[in-house]
């Protein structure tokens, strides 16, 4: 009989859990405490318990082709950065085109998650669900969390003297919905995140005034990259990291630090980071709201008084309506009481993001624990491809010891690139983890074989964009249509933005050039010629 595999989640990532399982011929059950499926992408007006919440304006940072399931490219129609609706779209499509959909069990919440008593032998679960108030009860071979970490807000109101005293109100960015609460107010956004620029921003269209406090800085990078192309697709390529790895770690970070800061000069805006290698920030409109006076960008708080708020500059808000907190979130499961789990505290419980250490079995896998600098949704179907190949048998963990070290010297390398904090034993390089797991299912695309096989391919991949659908060229779960995605990439990029066309002769694009660069350089013969007879003369 197959494996039963639990799936605590039913957004991006428990649906490729869900499709990686079946792919591995293992028996998923999806538990979603909702109605449908999409997690997160699902816009509500309220705040649901346990889930994480988004804002209505909220767009994607990674464009559609960078953040596309492997085998499942967004239709070319789809805007180059979609709005959350057209993700939740996606995610639809997605289920609906699979056939996923009858594999979750909708309004279903997982109340507990522990071990079966004989789980040192067969590595089995328990698992309390409860739907309509009924419990039940089940043992599953193994686990995939798929439930995210954005719903427990970290806010560490202990770190900000005097907290107690503003008469103001205050919120965390969870609970941030729309800009119009807070028109003609004076807010202050603390934070230097994602969510921070955005909420900033937002609000400073219709706010009196907005402060952005931020301890460290940030780079702020645009959607949009040379000649108009999407950041994420020049940024992530193979050639790239290529380069960055062949180089001096202090001329890599030194190039690392002009690319991300060559928008503007940001010690001119408040913004440039202390740590020169820090994740950038995407946002178009921050730096112009700097420039209207609408934003301003402050240091760490010093001390909160009753109306307003003291910087470590010693300069003052002045009147402060609102204060919105944009300071992360907690990792807690609060379904799993175990203390291998506390991963906040203990950075070297997981090996590679996904299966915690420290289990005598390797019957658990989460899903999404893990920042990287391109898309979270690729990411967290190659894992769940991984986590379905362990169940099933057909790859292997090493040893606890070795996991261990591999860990240890893990982070001591991303301490190097990206600091230490809170959130940075989650940062990774995107193409960089992609093709480490990879390795682990076997799938990671040969680049060199192609050379020889297929040039025009294998030039699309190391010089292009690393699309998804490089890891579905060969392997376990290999798609057919996976060369043809890669070299259509562009056209579906463009489609969405060429609503109106531009009818170009391309006899007169190659000759025009041509032609003005014969004349010059006759004109300039011409004029040399007239200055030397008259030097003759």
């Amino acid at each position: 009989m197959s494996k039963k595999v639990a799936i605590i989640g039913g957004g991006a990532s428990g649906l490729a859990a869900i499709k990686s399982c079946l792919e591995e011929g293992l028996q998923p059950i999806c538990f979603e405490r909702s109605f449908d499926v999409g997690g997160i992408w699902r816009f509500t007006d309220d705040i649901e318990e346990g889930r994480g919440s988004l804002y209505s304006s909220v767009a994607t940072n990674t464009s559609k082709e960078m953040m596309s399931y492997s085998d499942f490219p967004m239709p070319s129609d789809f805007p180059v950065y979609p709005h959350h609706s057209k993700i939740l779209e996606y995610l639809q499509l997605y289920a609906d085109h699979f056939k996923l959909r009858k594999h979750i069990q909708f309004n279903t919440e997982v109340c507990s998650v522990t071990k079966h008593s004989d789980f040192d032998i067969t590595g089995q679960w328990n698992i309390v669900t409860e739907k309509n108030g009924i419990k039940e009860h089940a043992t599953f071979d193994a686990v995939i969390v798929c439930s995210g970490h954005f719903s427990d807000p970290y806010l560490p109101l202990n770190s900000f003297p005097g907290i107690e005293r503003f008469r103001g109100r205050y919120i965390h960015s969870r609970f941030y919905k729309m800009p119009e609460d807070y028109r003609g107010k004076t807010v202050l956004v603390v934070g230097a995140g994602n969510s921070a620029g955005d909420i900033a921003a937002e609000i400073s269209f219709s706010a009196k005034q907005v402060f952005l406090s931020t301890r460290q800085g940030t780079w702020i990078v645009s959607r949009i990259s040379h000649n108009g192309f999407p950041i994420d697709m020049v940024l992530l390529r193979r050639s790239r990291i290529l380069l960055k790895n062949m180089l001096p770690f202090a001329v890599a970070a030194k190039l690392n630090e002009k690319f991300f800061g060559k928008w503007f000069d940001h010690s001119n805006y408040g913004l440039e980071p202390t740590n020169r290698l820090k994740h950038p920030v995407v946002n178009d409109y921050l730096p112009c709201q700097i420039l209207h006076g609408l934003i301003k960008v402050k240091p760490q708080i010093k001390e909160f008084k009753e109306e307003s708020v003291i910087f470590e500059d010693n300069t003052e808000t002045g009147r402060l309506d609102e204060i919105i907190f944009a300071t992360g979130y907690n990792a807690m499961y609060p379904f799993i009481d175990d203390p291998a789990m506390k991963l906040n505290e203990n950075p070297v419980s997981m090996y590679k993001n996904v299966f915690p250490i420290h289990l005598p079995k390797p019957t658990m896998a989460f899903l999404g624990l893990i920042q990287p600098l391109g898309s979270i949704l690729p990411t967290t179907e190659m894992q769940a491809r991984w986590a379905a190949r362990v169940f099933r048998g057909a790859a292997q963990l090493p040893a606890a010891r070795t996991m261990e070290a591999y860990a240890i010297k893990s982070n001591k390398k991303k301490e190097k690139w990206f600091g230490s904090g809170k959130t940075q034993i989650f940062q990774a390089h995107y193409i960089e983890y992609l093709d480490e797991v990879s390795k682990e299912i076997g799938n990671r695309p040969k680049i060199l074989r192609l050379f020889f096989t297929d040039p025009r391919l294998a030039l699309k991949i190391l010089f292009g964009p690393c699309t998804p659908y490089q890891y579905r060229l060969t392997g376990p779960g290999k798609w057919h249509g996976a060369r043809e995605a890669i070299l259509n990439q562009w056209d579906r990029t463009l489609n969405a933005t060429r609503t109106r066309v531009i009818f170009k002769n391309p006899g007169t694009r190659s000759v025009l050039p041509t032609l003005l660069g014969f004349c010059t350089l006759t004109a300039a013969l011409s004029l040399g010629y007239k200055r030397l007879s008259l030097k003759k003369i």
